[in-house]
């Protein structure tokens, strides 16, 4: 392996290739995102060099089987901006957020984010579940730009499910590092912690609007 809306929120910064699917279904054909990764990349991976190993969509069938997803397009105010950033501890690279969002018989089951930042000099693009109550439920590897000697095996990733936004979410406290691949456990939790500062900022119900004045029903009018 080493050589290997307002309700939710997902920073989407993917190539226009990865966005050709707006509206998707998921499968019931869901496999481990480890033993996919390993078996792709020990199969066709040139030795040190990095890869794509899912598209957008693939994960998504994967993560929301039997759900209806939808990809919509949500403008940050600079409030929100500020509040995210402040939350996950990094600047974003956009303020536009294109949540990703799954739902089963009407019922909302979560929200897919893709991260995509460097790690050394090149990118690793991620991809995030994460469910109604604001837990990373899911944590795939989409590619990795870097030679495969830095990307972590898939345990490592896989210690980010059940976590949730707080001060313990950082390396050396819950999140372990990685002898060799230091910067690639850095950049991942940083993602993963933006990931989830949208999700609870986007979550967030409105402020409400204070009306002046005594309030008259349509029927006094």
């Amino acid at each position: 392996m080493r050589n290997s809306s307002m309700i939710c929120s997902l920073l989407l910064l993917v190539t226009p290739a990865a966005l050709a699917t707006p509206t998707v279904r998921g499968t019931a054909d869901a496999r481990p995102v480890e033993r996919t990764v390993a078996a792709e990349a020990t199969a066709t991976a040139a030795p040190g060099k990095g890869r794509v190993f899912l598209l957008v969509d693939e994960a998504l069938a994967l993560a929301f089987p039997d759900c209806e997803i939808s990809r919509g397009t949500v403008y940050l105010t600079e409030a929100q901006r500020g509040r995210i950033e402040a939350l996950a501890g990094s600047k974003l690279e956009s303020g536009i957020a294109h949540p990703y969002v799954a739902l089963r018989g009407g019922e909302l089951v979560g929200t897919a984010f893709v991260d995509v930042h460097k790690v050394r000099t090149l990118r690793e693009t991620l991809f995030v579940v994460v469910s109604p109550q604001g837990e990373v439920k899911r944590l795939e590897v989409l590619a990795f730009a870097e030679p495969l000697d830095y990307l972590p095996r898939g345990n490592w990733y896989g210690q980010f499910k059940g976590k949730f936004l707080n001060d313990d979410l950082n390396l050396d406290r819950d999140i372990r590092g990685v002898t060799g691949a230091t910067l690639t456990a850095r950049a991942t939790t940083q993602a993963v912690r933006r990931c989830l500062a949208l999700h609870e900022v986007l979550s967030a119900p409105p402020p409400a609007h204070h009306v002046s004045g005594p309030q008259r029903s349509d029927a006094e009018q």
